[in-house]
């Protein structure tokens, strides 16, 4: 198996949990969302980039892009559906902040 390149990250999340209202958060199940994750959501369905185009600001490839996408929409589906807390963390990533935010 190949190592993981970094993936491009330019957007820099100010919030890291995301929880369903009135109940504590220790009472709460967890799903994990990686910061690569979180910025695929963001390039594809908050800015409505391709596929093509958001690997590339990423500096992957568009398959590889995909497949993060959709490990991040089916972890969110999972969290709203089943009432689960939303851990944004993690991944092999480097931000970028300061260069266009596509």
């Amino acid at each position: 198996m190949r190592p993981k390149k970094d993936r491009c990250v330019k957007f820099n999340p100010g919030v890291t949990y995301f929880k369903p209202r009135g109940i504590p958060l220790v009472k709460l199940k967890e799903i994990t969302l990686t910061v690569s994750g979180l910025e695929a959501l963001r390039l594809a369905d908050s800015l409505g980039m391709s596929h093509e185009e958001a690997g590339k600001s990423m500096k992957i490839s568009r398959a590889t892009f995909g497949r993060i996408l959709e490990k991040a929409r089916k972890n969110v589906a999972e969290a709203l559906l089943s009432g689960k807390a939303i851990k944004i963390e993690g991944g092999k990533y480097e931000l970028q902040i300061g260069e266009s935010n596509d």
